[in-house]
């Protein structure tokens, strides 16, 4: 794997440099020739550019792809290297195939057969990359960087057949995702789970879960995307009363859906105590579940409602729903992306399908009901644009279920070696502490000693000797944060 890494990464990257230069081009929006374009289109003014308009919500989506998903992926207390670093390396690739991929399907120029990307065109991409990492999810900590890659290529190309067939042949609305991007990746991600399924994964069940510091660093990550969802759902909605309404009905089912979580998961602990687990995803339900929706008048309280049912049916995703999945149907779902992206992504298709059937003229009037709901088709009624919203809805089941049945494994790690960074990452840290502890402990062999002291779990013979631990914890703390771990190493032995 380490061999064929790098040999991977710069194969396509020098293809992505290729297919570039012959297919991508600048929006005439931010072409040298602006200036032009304004005096044709008779724009008054620079601040009329759609870099003005999109900016501000571009940087919002782009936070939450890098910093959002990358630090809720870090849960995992050996992890985190994984967790955050293949997220970067995935998104990177998969917003350059992306950008290709959508723009063969959506804004090919067929004068020049070039595609022009401007600022929608990175904000789409990112979406993109969005449905990728949920799949990652389902998948973490239990693949190769390779088999991530390969995942992502086939990723965003069923994402964009997927997202041309709902959103250009059916025509139906989906502004913040629900069901282009939070369906199909959940379905995805699980499919893929359910495919590379491990029967020993008990093996490596000691590094499965979270520590207190791993925990809030992925909790960091939850507030990043829980702060910005506003943003990723109005992104490219319809300037004006669109944008305006998205971010305020995710911005109220995102409230309704944490109060709802935290009762619920409250609810289900024997002793009314909190789940990390929980809070850290559920919580991010109610953004999820009024993606579709958000544009639409579905009034204040009715977001309200959506963000509570949709923090209901994920935390009792978490209690309930992944255990049954693990043991009966070999779906191990690492991250639950099923509660959090899959179950809110349909409740939110639902949503959307129901608003638009109760759509009318008195509370959008004519104009605004073209506009909102119906995209310009004026022999539509309100039936048969729920109909469509149904109808999309499944569509993204068929492609997500029909994914990659057979997932080339590629380096991927053993059984006893998965959600352990060090089958793929340098960490240089984590060996000198192992080498120190070994040594002040006198025990041999190192591994099985070390391994039990980095989680906490030594079972010490002699009082004496823990106390030697802890107070080389303590110590080598402090050396580590003023000192170079190499040389430190180096001095001591």
């Amino acid at each position: 794997m380490t061999d064929s890494l790098p040999a991977i990464c710069f194969i396509w990257q020098i293809a992505m440099i290729a297919l570039f230069a012959i297919f991508v081009r600048y929006d005439p929006e931010a072409d040298a020739h602006w200036t032009e374009y304004m005096h044709q289109n008779n724009i008054t003014s620079n601040i009329e550019n759609d870099f003005y308009y999109r900016y501000p919500s571009f940087q919002d989506v782009h936070v939450m792809i890098f910093m959002g998903f990358g630090l809720l992926f870090t849960f995992l207390k050996r992890y985190s290297f994984g967790g955050v670093g293949f997220n970067f390396l995935i998104s990177a690739f998969g917003l350059q195939w992306a950008l290709l991929m959508q723009g063969w399907f959506h804004s090919l120029d067929s004068t020049d057969w070039t595609i022009k990307i401007g600022m929608k065109s990175l904000i789409n991409a990112d979406f993109c990359v969005a449905g990728c990492l949920i799949a990652f999810g389902a998948c973490l900590g239990k693949v190769s960087p390779i088999q991530l890659m390969v995942m992502t290529l086939c990723g965003v190309s069923l994402f964009a057949v997927e997202e041309y067939v709902i959103l250009n042949l059916i025509h139906a609305k989906d502004t913040g995702g629900s069901m282009v991007i939070h369906t199909f990746g959940g379905y995805y991600g699980l499919t893929i789970s359910w495919i590379l399924y491990r029967p020993n994964l008990h093996q490596s069940k000691r590094l499965r879960g979270s520590s207190y510091h791993s925990d809030v660093f992925a909790m960091i990550g939850t507030l990043f995307l829980w702060v910005h969802w506003p943003s990723f759902n109005s992104a490219i909605g319809n300037h004006g009363d669109g944008q305006h309404r998205a971010v305020i009905n995710t911005y109220l089912s995102l409230a309704a859906s944490v109060l709802t979580t935290f009762a619920v998961s409250s609810l289900s602990a024997k002793r009314g105590k909190l789940s990390m687990v929980h809070i850290q995803n559920a919580t991010l339900a109610g953004g999820v579940a009024m993606g579709t929706a958000a544009e639409i008048m579905v009034s204040p309280y009715s977001a309200l409602v959506v963000g509570v049912c949709s923090g209901i049916i994920s935390t009792f995703g978490f209690v309930v729903l992944t255990p049954f999945m693990e043991k009966h149907m070999k779906i191990q779902d690492t991250c639950g992306i099923h509660n959090l992206h899959a179950m809110p992504g349909v409740l939110g298709g639902a949503v959307g399908a129901v608003t638009a059937a109760f759509a009318s003229t008195s509370v959008y009037g004519q104009e605004g009901l073209m506009h909102a709901i119906m995209h310009g088709f004026v022999d539509r009624t309100m039936g048969m644009q729920a109909a469509h919203q149904a109808r999309s809805l499944k569509q993204g089941y068929l492609f997500s279920l029909g994914c990659i049945l057979r997932l080339p494994c590629w380096g991927d790690p053993e059984d006893e070696n998965c959600f352990d960074d060090e089958v793929y990452w340098e960490v240089t840290a984590t060996k000198v502490f192992q080498l120190l502890a070994a040594k002040l402990c006198n025990v041999e062999p190192l591994n099985q000693c070390t391994r039990s002291l980095l989680t906490w779990n030594c079972d010490f013979t002699h009082l004496e000797t823990a106390c030697r631990v802890y107070i080389f914890v303590f110590l080598s703390a402090c050396l580590f944060a003023v000192c170079d771990y190499t040389d430190y190493s180096i001095m001591l032995f």
